[in-house]
């Protein structure tokens, strides 16, 4: 797999307390799925958020955060987390709550 071994297990360490996980491979990472719902996710070059648009402009006021843009095209409510990003405890925190506030509205599928 072509993602970071460490930065899985950050995050995976991260989500310990949350029910209703599921991992999924995908587009060459991990995606941690909620309910059926991508929540967030290890790619090669860091780690992802799905925030919502309702939640992006907050999301990215968080130092090491940008646009998510995987295939060079920016995809909408999603956030990238760099390095700095993740090495954060408390950019990490932030960018999980926003992304679990947005999808655990979301219904279960």
């Amino acid at each position: 797999m072509a993602y970071d071994q460490g930065l899985y297990q950050l995050m995976k360490d991260d989500l310990v307390d949350i029910d209703g996980l599921a991992e999924k491979k995908m587009f060459g990472g991990i995606a941690f799925m909620l309910n059926g719902n991508m929540l967030c996710g290890v790619h090669k070059d860091g780690a992802m958020y799905r925030v919502g648009k309702d939640n992006e402009a907050s999301a990215l006021a968080v130092p090491g955060a940008e646009p998510m843009a995987f295939t060079g095209r920016r995809m909408g409510g999603f956030i990238d987390a760099g390095s700095d990003a993740m090495a954060d405890d408390a950019a990490r925190a932030e960018l999980l709550r926003l992304a679990l506030d947005f999808v655990s509205a979301l219904p279960a599928k």
